[in-house]
């Protein structure tokens, strides 16, 4: 027998989802999920016990984010206002945001502007995950032919594989991939690191083209095309959770 509670935790007034399960078990165990803070209890306590548990917890989530700029990116939504300002790479976009009776999002560029079109009495979290994806999808495309170039450059000059397609696409989990048919797909929030984090991840990607795989040959080409690669792996990870919309 498995009880699950859902609820949302106000973590300096921003709105967490948490899930409360009351399992068979002996002890009280706490994590944060990729999408919710998790509480499990033991089925048999009482109902005094699990509101402290509850109380205890909450200000365990709130501890967790102190100064933890990962967790906040991931949970605290960002809210879009008319005039302002989004910057990549060296471009920067004013937006105009309007909310509307519309059960679609949509989104279009005209002169540096970003026209977003949101749906109104939308869930924080769900508008700005819209938003991103959104944000996302104009500016990949505003940047594609610059950074595909960018990608055909490297791939002449290093590598001389066969290259189907140049992909940007949002994407939290990785950086970038590359198929055995030869797409090479980069997320858009690497569009916020510096042109030599970004070459990095291209180096990467056009390696795969000749491992499929992170052996020891991967690593001894991705370091002869460039050697501090090391330094562009470290600036991803204490930088990463900054590049996104």
């Amino acid at each position: 027998m498995k009880k699950l509670q859902t609820t949302i935790l106000q973590i300096n007034g921003q709105p967490i989802p948490a899930k409360v399960y009351e399992e068979y078990r002996n002890n009280v165990r706490v994590s944060i999920g990729k999408n919710a803070a998790i509480l499990r209890l033991p089925i048999q306590m009482d109902k005094k016990q699990k509101k402290n548990q509850f109380g205890w917890f909450t200000r365990w989530v709130e501890k967790q984010f102190e100064g933890n700029d990962t967790l906040k990116a991931r949970f605290f939504p960002k809210v879009y206002r008319t005039g302002d300002t989004v910057t990549v790479g060296q471009r920067t976009y004013s937006l105009v945001v309007n909310y509307e009776d519309r059960k679609t999002f949509g989104a279009n560029l005209k002169d540096n502007i970003i026209y977003l079109k949101l749906v109104k009495d939308t869930h924080p979290l769900t508008l700005s995950k819209s938003i991103k994806t959104l944000l996302s999808r104009v500016i990949g495309k505003h940047f594609h032919a610059e950074i595909s170039q960018r990608v055909h450059t490297i791939n002449k000059q290093h590598f001389q594989k066969n290259i189907k397609s140049v992909n940007l696409k949002y994407n939290s989990s990785n950086w970038g991939s590359c198929s055995t048919k030869g797409n090479i797909n980069l997320s858009t929030r690497l569009l916020f690191a510096p042109s030599d984090v970004i070459d990095y991840v291209i180096v990467h990607e056009l390696t795969h083209l000749i491992e499929m795989n992170h052996s020891s040959k991967f690593w001894k080409i991705v370091k002869k095309v460039m050697p501090n690669y090391k330094e562009k792996e470290k600036w991803l990870k204490v930088n990463g959770a900054k590049c996104d919309f």
